[in-house]
């Protein structure tokens, strides 16, 4: 199994999520920022790594875990984390940036366990 953190970043009732490059697993997908734990790293220390790298922005407040996806057929487990950032997300790995409510997110092509998440604040049930 390969641990994968997903940052559930929300600002004024809208939620960071970030397109896929093409050439990832699930380009052209948007996805909730994040990437796979390093061995022996915790779900806080990949926040803070992850976001760093990816959007630029430091994580100042780390929540609690929302929610866990397994992909069917694949060694990943998505989990989901609640990060307050400081500073503006820069697309630095991504082709594009977006704060959709979740009535958008749920409009949104999305890569499978972020679609799995992503239903679950569309019915209130995170």
């Amino acid at each position: 199994m390969i641990r994968v953190l997903a940052a559930v970043i929300r600002r004024q009732g809208r939620y960071l999520v970030c397109l896929r490059p093409p050439h990832k697993r699930h380009g052209g997908l948007w996805e909730f920022p994040g990437g796979k734990l390093e061995p022996d790293e915790t779900l806080e220390a990949a926040a803070v790594r992850e976001l760093r790298e990816e959007l630029g922005v430091e994580a100042s407040a780390l929540g609690p875990l929302l929610y866990i996806h397994q992909e069917d057929g694949a060694p990943f487990r998505i989990e989901f984390l609640s990060v307050e950032i400081t500073g503006e997300p820069q697309a630095l790995e991504h082709s594009a940036l977006r704060w959709a409510t979740p009535a958008e997110l749920a409009a949104l092509r999305l890569a499978p366990s972020d679609r799995a998440f992503a239903d679950t604040l569309v019915t209130g049930s995170v």
